[in-house]
């Protein structure tokens, strides 16, 4: 089994073979189903590096398959440009939106792209020219270890061009005036598209080191907003999963855009007031409340998670501050409140323009 170009390449025999479908997903079943044979899976390169090998993997036990790698596409392409890997950062964007890059957009930035066909390639270029980086030289490289092998450095306004034959991968040397994320918690508000219903960035700041995430963690938001919250925690590590609850449906189609256009697009935006929204999902390590705070939320989350579960809670109206105060009462943890200020005009002078205080409650369950 195997895609038509690579079962072009393979002399006749009286092998049986079949066309790997796309969707790749419909494939496995195909797969499966000649379990108990010996079966030959053909892929590029080496299968467990943004390769098929690992979804393969998951669908049969340890003794049934072996893998025999070769060079990766990304091996043959820093041995083409003379990029060391370790510095090097590398992306499978043949399924997946090139909105990935967007965190990792910088000048001095080096990559190294899969893209889904040659058309993939004056579709990058049209995306880093719209995110400020159109002085980016792409390496465009065709058919790598093949007998069809073609590299070319080309411009943006080159590649917008076209003529690029699949399969092809790309290396980028970013440069350009757009804007790069800071690495630090507490993104820019203006990356973020709200209708003003955002955690701002000091208090966010604050926000995702009491959140404190680690390497698998799963996160509900509750009360989303922007969505600002749950973004930047899957911004953290690879590994972070996030559901954000959002009782509004304009604010939840927000999110939704806001994850989409800055690299986020594994987040999951569930429509619904909680604590109703909340059952059926996958539970989580860390709870975050944004937003609907209340004596039945608590309670839901105090009897159905487990414990363990940290629970964070910003409030800033008197009546969530009294609940706050309240339950750090009856279950203890951090209770704190933030008060910030920035100074502004007042008059021909300056002076300090104080926000809305914020209390925050951290507690584990």
């Amino acid at each position: 089994m195997g895609p038509p170009r690579h079962l072009s390449l393979i002399p006749d025999s009286t092998g049986q073979r079949i066309e790997w479908p796309v969707p790749f997903a419909d494939g496995l079943p195909i797969l499966t189903g000649f379990r108990g044979r010996p079966t030959v899976v053909l892929a590029s390169g080496d299968p467990f590096w943004f390769g098929a090998g690992s979804v393969i993997a998951r669908n049969f036990d340890a003794g049934e398959w072996a893998a025999l790698p070769g060079q990766s596409t990304f091996s043959l392409a820093a041995a083409r440009l003379g990029w060391p890997l370790e510095a090097t950062q590398t992306f499978g964007l043949h399924a997946a939106p090139l909105t990935r890059l967007r965190p990792h957009l910088a000048p001095g930035l080096r990559a190294i792209l899969l893209l889904r066909n040659g058309a993939a390639v004056a579709e990058l270029a049209t995306y880093l020219t719209e995110t400020g980086f159109a002085d980016t030289r792409l390496h465009v490289m065709e058919a790598l270890g093949g007998a069809r092998e073609r590299s070319r450095n080309v411009s943006l306004t080159e590649a917008l061009l076209g003529g690029f034959d699949h399969p092809v991968c790309v290396g980028l040397e970013v440069a350009g005036h757009g804007a790069a994320f800071p690495k630090a918690s507490g993104k820019p508000d203006e990356i973020f598209e709200t209708d003003g219903q955002i955690t701002k960035r000091p208090v966010r700041a604050l926000t995702l080191s009491a959140l404190a995430p680690q390497r698998d963690e799963h996160l509900w938001d509750i009360g989303g907003g922007t969505g600002s919250i749950s973004i930047e925690w899957l911004m953290c590590d690879p590994t972070l999963t996030a559901t954000s609850i959002e009782p509004r449906a304009d604010r939840a189609e927000r999110i939704r855009r806001n994850a989409d256009m800055l690299g986020q697009d594994r987040l999951n935006v569930v429509h619904g007031t909680a604590p109703d929204a909340l059952t059926g999902l996958a539970l989580p390590d860390v709870v975050f409340i944004g937003g609907g705070l209340s004596t039945a939320l608590l309670e839901w989350l105090q009897t159905s998670l487990p414990a363990g579960t940290r629970l964070i809670a910003n409030a800033v109206t008197l009546e969530s501050e009294a609940l706050l105060a309240h339950w750090h009462e009856t279950l203890g943890g951090e209770l704190l409140r933030i008060e910030l200020a920035q100074a502004s005009a007042l008059g021909p002078r300056r002076g300090w323009k104080s926000a809305y205080p914020v209390v925050q409650w951290s507690v584990t369950l």
